[in-house]
């Protein structure tokens, strides 16, 4: 088990019905594929809180807020409350060049790329349907006459790498992606820095946020451009 990993994951939020983190970049929301993977969010807490399953996913190398049930009821119905849409979510992302406006909207649908597993690649015919909000916060010059630019995300639909493939189509690929990017080393640039639910059991609104992470590349946006979405 990595040390690092667990130590930077963080309850935000836990009750009776569920629990919320601060996910780290590189540990899995899922159970692991292979034994060669981390464990993944619900195994790391299982000792503290009894058995948990993600109501949602996010990317393994994608940090942030992820919500956990405690129960196969509860787990139901955050389910269909996520597939059904009353649940915002927010992310922060920082991504090379400068997109083509200051905020618009991209309809691509996705699939499976079977020559090169575990990407996923754009497909106007076979694909699922994939829509992607976003809205510059601010750009900055990052050097050799190229530029970094921070960007709000709002995913209307949750597939799988979705925001990845939709800015590196935009030709603005992530920093630090592995897999859609230049390959840079580090933590993928890709925070879930908001969500919005009603509670499954009150229907009570919960609203909760982190902060953008510290370091390069989101050190060098002002403090007050990297701030958390509001809802």
């Amino acid at each position: 088990m990595d040390d690092r990993l667990v130590s930077d994951l963080r309850i935000v939020l836990a009750d009776d019905d569920l629990i919320v983190v601060d996910k780290p970049s590189g540990m899995p929301s899922v159970p692991a594929r292979t034994p060669l993977d981390p464990p993944d969010v619900a195994r790391v807490l299982a000792a503290r809180f009894g058995p948990l399953e993600a109501a949602h996913r996010l990317d393994r190398d994608t940090s942030g807020l992820l919500v956990l049930a405690r129960s196969r009821e509860v787990r139901g119905l955050l389910g269909r409350a996520f597939e059904a849409g009353p649940v915002s979510k927010r992310y922060l992302a920082v991504v090379h060049g400068a997109l083509p406006a200051d905020e618009g909207t991209i309809h691509l649908p996705l699939a499976d790329d079977p020559a090169r597993p575990p990407r996923k690649r754009v497909d106007p015919i076979g694909g699922r349907r994939a829509t992607t909000r976003w809205q510059i916060r601010e750009v900055c010059d990052a050097g050799r006459g190229g530029r970094l630019t921070l960007v709000e995300l709002n995913p209307v639909t949750g597939r799988s790498h979705q925001l990845r493939v939709h800015l590196a189509w935009l030709g603005c690929p992530l920093v630090n992606d592995r897999l859609y990017g230049r390959g840079e080393p580090g933590p993928l640039a890709l925070r879930a820095t908001s969500i919005m639910f009603r509670h499954p059991r009150t229907a009570v609104p919960v609203s909760l946020s982190v902060a953008p992470a510290v370091e390069p590349p989101w050190s060098r946006f002002r403090p007050g451009s990297a701030s958390v979405p509001s809802g």
